[in-house]
């Protein structure tokens, strides 16, 4: 048994509670409220609801270029990287991600993985001795399905996945497409698909969202990505008032995937209150897919992550929930226990 004392963000409302978290063979049993001396804070570890992990053979070898020239497939830089990268480069690169990842107070990421089945195998090896699990997306044919956990679908322009999703849906996985990013135009074939998550939506039009509504679909934003590839702000607002909305950092070639600084950048930038973006890189990429993880609550599994209230960065916050979206960086993370 371990006991975490300090203020835990109890919930998905992340209401403060001086106490302590009671785990036991990786669960939460109980949150108790007693008195503690302990400044630390205690929160869900995060769960990272769009990466490009395979990005990570070239980093930041993208600076200054458009969407098309850095990342759209099949010809863009990013593309070429990956084809010309090998197998063991290719796997050391992205556990090296991942464990920048978990250090971040990362449990878990929605990973669209490029290359078809060998890539989500390389994915797999690369997270195998790690404590974080990644959320694979495969691409390519409906193949991929025998080894991912779901398929990502780069784009309702780019091809015809009919096939994928039938195949999603008769395997019961969830099918993902990125709709949006540059422009509206793949926005309502995307939405056709019938998709269990859409990503980005930097366009969506009132319609788009009434729908997304309708269907209940949730999406993933990807704000600072968004910001670096000079694409437009996504309506964060908007789409939070019609949908889930889950908080991702996309490319690794374009930023790190920090979730601090993705939270913190969403706080400041849109109109949005602390406690959503907290929800949005916790609680809602967790749901999405249907992890057991992203709130603290008997009988989840303890997933959390402790931070030194008392380090020189957080202590005098005045407000803790602020504190870890505003404020808190990994030099903070005392612990993450997954």
């Amino acid at each position: 048994m371990e006991l975490l004392e300090g203020t835990v963000l109890a919930g998905e409302s992340f209401e403060p509670i001086r106490g302590r978290v009671v785990v036991e063979d990786g669960q939460i049993e109980a949150i108790e409220e007693v008195p503690t001396d302990s400044t630390d804070i205690v929160l869900p570890a995060f769960v990272n609801a769009h990466t490009h992990l395979g990005d990570s053979v070239a980093k930041d070898a993208a600076a200054g270029l458009s969407l098309e020239k850095a990342v759209a497939p099949p010809n863009s830089l990013k593309h070429r990287r990956l084809a010309a990268a090998d197998r063991p480069d290719l796997v050391a690169a992205m556990r090296r991600t991942l464990r920048f990842m978990r250090e971040t107070a990362t449990a878990s990421c929605l990973d669209f993985r490029e290359s078809g089945p060998a890539g989500a195998r390389a994915l797999r090896e690369a997270a195998r001795p790690l404590d974080i699990d990644p959320f694979i997306f495969g691409s390519g044919d409906a193949s991929v399905l025998d080894v991912a956990d779901g398929f990502g679908a780069s784009g309702a322009n780019d091809d015809d996945f009919a096939e994928q999703r039938a195949a999603s849906r008769e395997r019961g996985a969830p099918f993902a497409i990125h709709a949006g990013e540059p422009d509206p135009t793949d926005i309502g074939p995307a939405l056709e698909l019938d998709p269990d998550l859409l990503v980005h939506m930097v366009h969506a039009e009132p319609d788009h969202l009434d729908r997304v509504a309708e269907a209940s679909i949730p999406i993933a934003v990807c704000p600072r990505a968004n910001t670096v590839l000079d694409v437009g702000r996504p309506p964060v607002r908007a789409l939070l008032d019609h949908t889930t909305v889950a908080l991702g950092t996309d490319n690794v070639m374009l930023n790190p995937p920090s979730m601090f600084r993705e939270m913190a950048y969403t706080a400041k930038q849109f109109d949005v209150t602390d406690r959503e973006v907290l929800r949005m890189a916790t609680t809602a990429g967790a749901e999405i897919v249907g992890l057991d993880g992203g709130v603290i609550a008997p009988g989840r599994r303890a997933a959390l992550t402790v931070l030194d209230g008392d380090s020189n960065n957080l202590t005098g916050s005045t407000d803790p929930v602020r504190a870890v979206v505003r404020r808190a960086t990994a030099l903070d993370v005392d612990r993450v226990l997954c």
